[in-house]
């Protein structure tokens, strides 16, 4: 890896009680600071699915795409530096078939605040957050892989999910709540999967994971993760999981690729 090179992420990124929890606060700060430093960010957040692929809108504010929590989280705020000159970049690298549109108004979801405000809280690394267009794992790699040239421009790419996240299947909602069976077969299998670089098997989850579909009732959360391995230098290569466990008996494993 040269001295300018990112990493790519995919990251749980849970809800905004996040910001209150010590332990899974620190593993994602702590993370953040042992990369190198972004000049700048592009996420993928399960919560904006949308196609063609669209592009937040720089100073527009936070989306609140939650309900039922704390009336400080609709409080906060994460005003980054000006991401125009990437948007612009990227959609220069998408093919004619695949447009870029810039959302006028569109902020980040908390899907992408809520993690980088943690790892990266003095809010001064450009931000860009891309929809996610499609759940085929096909199509989510090569738009990984059209993107991995931006690895060398020093932007960091991050796929924002949770690795389970059956919330309709969940019998009480406690940080530290048992996680049930379905949760733990599958961020098993998934790590497993990751540890051997099977990118194969991942892509077969529908049908080959256990817990499913209780531990992705729809899949907008995992499919964040193709996007990741699609940006890596050798897909195939095993990454390092940086982050495990779980937080209201969802699993936060955490991936990087080099």
């Amino acid at each position: 890896m040269n001295d300018l090179r990112m990493p790519a992420l995919y990251i749980g990124h849970g809800a905004p009680p996040l910001l209150d929890d010590p332990l899974w606060s620190s593993q994602l700060a702590s993370w953040a600071q042992d990369l190198p430093r972004p000049k700048a960010i592009l996420i993928v957040s399960a919560h904006w699915e949308s196609a063609p692929v669209m592009l937040s809108a720089s100073g527009a504010p936070l989306v609140y795409d939650f309900g039922g929590f704390d009336p400080k989280y609709y409080r906060m705020t994460y005003e980054t530096p000006d991401a125009t000159a990437l948007a612009q970049r990227i959609a220069a690298m998408m093919p004619s078939s695949e447009p870029v549109h810039q959302h006028a108004s569109r902020g980040l979801d908390h899907g992408a605040w809520v993690p980088l405000k943690l790892m990266y809280p003095e809010a001064d690394i450009p931000v860009l957050q891309m929809s996610l267009p499609t759940h085929d794992p096909v199509r989510l790699m090569a738009l990984g892989e059209r993107l991995r040239p931006l690895r060398d421009e020093g932007v960091l790419i991050v796929g924002s999910g949770f690795l389970t996240h059956g919330l309709p299947f969940l019998k009480e909602f406690r940080i530290d709540a048992d996680a049930p069976g379905w949760s733990t077969d599958f961020d098993a299998w998934a790590g497993e999967a990751l540890l051997r670089g099977d990118v194969d098997e991942l892509t077969r989850y529908r049908t080959h994971a256990p817990g499913m579909p209780y531990a992705h009732p729809t899949v907008e959360h995992y499919t964040p993760l193709f996007v990741t391995l699609g940006a890596a230098t050798d897909p195939e290569q095993p990454g390092l999981q940086v982050i495990d466990g779980f937080w209201m008996g969802l699993s936060k494993r955490s991936l990087q690729v080099a």
